[in-house]
C-alpha cells in the first residue's frame, strides 16, 4: 500500500494511513456482493449424457466390487487351507511364510477394490454439478434446512442406487465380506480352547518327587521336621511345553509332627507328617516360598497371603480365595516319595469354570 488515497469499485475512497498521522475512520466500504470470479462451464461425463455409457460404468464398478469379494473369500479359505508352517521362497524376500503372504495380498486386494470402486463410482455416475450457494445468516431459514435434511435423506437416490441395483448388491457383498477376515483374525488368534489344561497338571500317580532343580529323587528319610523341599515331578523336563507344565506343577514339602496336623484328610494325604502342597497361590498364581517352621505357616511374598499347614493349608490371612491343593503321596518300594495321585482340584489362581 503506498501513502495515496485510491478509490474502490463501489466509489468510496481508501487511504493509507501513516503511524504519525493518526487515524481515518471506515466508511464500511464493503460490496454487498462480490464480483464473480468466473467459472468454466460444465462439461457433462459420458455417463451423464449416454445411458450405454453409464451401464457400462456400473459394470466396472461393480467388477471392482466383485474383485473385493474374492479376495476376502481367498483370505478366508487361505487362512483354514494353507499350513502355517509352509515356506515360500519370493525373489528379492528370500524365504517367507506362504499363509502370511497370501493373507495379506488377499487382504490388500480386497480393501483395495472397495477404495477403488468406490472412487470410480463418485467419478463417473454420482452427481458432478457445481453448486453456488450464495452468503446467509448462520442459521439458515426453516425452509432451508428442512430441504438440507431432504438433500441428504435424498443421497441415495442421487447416488443412484436405486437404478443401478448391481452397484448396490456388489458394494454390500464387498462391504459385509470385508469385514470377515477382520473378525476371523481376531477369533482365530486367540489360539486353541485350553480345553481342561487350566484344571490338570503334570503330575501322575507313582511319579517321584524331584528336588528342584537338583533334579534328585528324595527319600522320606531325607526329610525332617521343619525342613521344607521345592519339589518337582520326574520326568518333568521331557515334556513339551516343560515351562508351562513347571508353573503348574510346582510343589513345596514339609515335614511336620503328625500330631500338629489337625485335619484328617491332611494327615491321611501326606507319610508320616510328610505332606506336599501347590507351590502356586490361588490368588494370582505367585510362588509361594516363604516357610516358618515354628508357625508352619507358608507366605506368599507378593500379597501376604497366608496359609497354616497344619490346617490344611486355609486361608489365615490375604486375598487368597481358597486353600492350597494337596498332592496325595506315599513311598514306594525303595523308600522314595511318590504321588500316590494327582491332584484332585485345579493349581494355582480361581477361574470361572474351575474344577
Amino acid at each position: 500500500m503506498n501513502e495515496h488515497g485510491t478509490e474502490a469499485p463501489d466509489g468510496t475512497s481508501t487511504e493509507a494511513v501513516r503511524l504519525d498521522q493518526g487515524h481515518i475512520e471506515g466508511t464500511g466500504g464493503i460490496p454487498e456482493r462480490f464480483t464473480n470470479p468466473g467459472l468454466p462451464a460444465h462439461i457433462h461425463r459420458s455417463a451423464d449424457v449416454d445411458e450405454k455409457a453409464a451401464r457400462k460404468a456400473e459394470k466396472q464398478v461393480a467388477t471392482l466390487f466383485t474383485l473385493s469379494i474374492i479376495g476376502s473369500l481367498v483370505f478366508i479359505v487361505a487362512y483354514f487351507a494353507i499350513d502355517h508352517g509352509t515356506q515360500v521362497f519370493l525373489p528379492g524376500i528370500g524365504l517367507a511364510n506362504l499363509q502370511n503372504v497370501v493373507l495379506g495380498v488377499s487382504l490388500a486386494v480386497s480393501l483395495f477394490m472397495i477404495g477403488a470402486g468406490a472412487v470410480h463410482w463418485a467419478k463417473t455416475l454420482m452427481p458432478d454439478e457445481e453448486v453456488v450457494e450464495e452468503r446467509h445468516t448462520l442459521r439458515s431459514q426453516d425452509e432451508d434446512r428442512a430441504a438440507a435434511v431432504d438433500t441428504i435423506l435424498g443421497g441415495g437416490d442421487q447416488a443412484q442406487l436405486g437404478r443401478r441395483p448391481l452397484i448396490k448388491y456388489t458394494l454390500g457383498g464387498a462391504l459385509g465380506l470385508f469385514a470377515v477376515p477382520l473378525v476371523l483374525q481376531v477369533a482365530g488368534g486367540l489360539g486353541p480352547l485350553p480345553g481342561d489344561a487350566l484344571s490338570t497338571t503334570f503330575w501322575r500317580k507313582g511319579m517321584k518327587l524331584m528336588r528342584d532343580p537338583e533334579g534328585t529323587p528324595i527319600k522320606a528319610t531325607d526329610v525332617t521336621i521343619g525342613s521344607v523341599f521345592h519339589v518337582m515331578p520326574e520326568g518333568i523336563d521331557k515334556s513339551e511345553h516343560v515351562l508351562e507344565e513347571k508353573g503348574k506343577a510346582a510343589v513345596l514339602l514339609m515335614r511336620l509332627d503328625p500330631d500338629d496336623i489337625t485335619v484328617a484328610k491332611e494327615r491321611d494325604w501326606g507319610h508320616d507328617g510328610i505332606v506336599a502342597y501347590s507351590k502356586i497361590c490361588t490368588h494370582v498364581g505367585c510362588p509361594v516360598g516363604l516357610y516358618e517352621q515354628q508357625t508352619h505357616h507358608l507366605l506368599c511374598p507378593c500379597h501376604q497371603s497366608t496359609f497354616d499347614v497344619t490346617q490344611d493349608c486355609k486361608v489365615i490371612f490375604g486375598p487368597a480365595g481358597r486353600p492350597l491343593p494337596q498332592l496325595k503321596i506315599t513311598v514306594d518300594n525303595e523308600g522314595y516319595l511318590v504321588a500316590d495321585a494327582p491332584f484332585r482340584e485345579a493349581v494355582g489362581p480361581s477361574f470361572w469354570e474351575r474344577g
